[in-house]
């Protein structure tokens, strides 16, 4: 079997390898944009196994592993380091590392997605995303208002607010500038509501989700979020290692027998995090 280790850049890897069977080791760099990366791996026995540190923009090499029938396994970044015992810290010297870790076992495997939890994910992430430049075009229109006495709040939204904004004496470009926010919010709505109504369907068609719905507070998005994030919660033998691993435990530096904590870690999922606290605000 081979077994490879490698150091994962946007345009370029670094690998490590070692054949189980005859002992060979070797080591190259592989470009992607020139598809030597892909003739590589397609070369190799299966089933290798590849293993690789978390990084984004690796969904397609993934899948081309995936689709090669090689096995691949994705590695805590931090754990990885943190292992790491040397101080000149080289590509080459990282795919080594990565390798040496799946060879004796120690490897910091993390739970990843199948293709359909993945495009799923994008799903949500694509909602909130939007979710959040809905709240910035807000903003920007309460301070028009705010610039002109007008001062509404949260009615600003509703068909009064609406319509009192649209009528409020505006320069040419002052006034351009609000049609054109008035347009895009009205655009972020229907593609909102759109995207709300995936997500609900998303979550009916899942049975670890509709449990989560059954929690006060709890609706589609958070509970989809929940199950594309956490994956398998046998993983995780007590609630406080969830919790741990979205960030929602308080730093701690205690010393001499005084317990000092902090502010949560932040660590782990951002919008699983900010969802979550939202729900628990209900």
């Amino acid at each position: 079997m081979m077994i490879i280790g490698c150091d994962f850049h946007p345009s370029w890897q670094q690998v490590a390898w070692l054949d189980t069977e005859t002992g060979e080791t070797g080591e190259q760099k592989l470009l992607h944009a020139t598809g030597e990366a892909k003739r590589f791996y397609a070369q190799l026995p299966k089933p290798a196994l590849i293993g690789m540190e978390a990084t984004g923009n690796s969904q397609w090499f993934i899948e081309l592993i995936e689709d090669l029938g090689h096995e691949i396994w994705i590695g805590d970044a931090a754990q990885i380091r943190a292992s790491y015992v040397r101080k000149q810290k080289t590509d080459k010297r990282d795919a080594a590392h990565i390798l040496k870790l799946l060879v004796e076992g120690r490897f910091p495997r993390l739970w990843a997605p199948d293709r359909e939890q993945r495009d799923l994910r994008q799903l949500v992430l694509h909602r909130h995303k939007l979710v959040m430049i809905r709240a910035r075009v807000k903003n920007e229109l309460q301070h028009l208002s705010l610039n002109k006495g007008m001062q509404r709040k949260r009615k600003l939204w509703s068909q009064a607010g609406l319509q009192l904004l649209r009528e409020l004496p505006l320069k040419p470009w002052a006034s351009c500038r609000r049609e054109d926010l008035l347009g895009l919010l009205s655009m972020l709505h229907r593609q909102i509501e759109k995207l709300d109504g995936a997500v609900a369907q998303a979550a009916e068609d899942n049975p670890q989700a509709k449990l989560l719905m059954t929690q006060p507070g709890v609706g589609p998005n958070t509970a989809l979020a929940f199950v594309l994030t956490i994956g398998d919660v046998r993983r995780f033998p007590r609630g406080k290692q969830v919790a741990s691993y979205l960030g929602l435990i308080p730093r701690e530096e205690s010393s001499g027998g005084r317990q000092k904590l902090g502010a949560i870690t932040k660590q782990g999922n951002r919008m699983l995090r900010s969802l979550l606290v939202e729900a628990a605000q209900v």
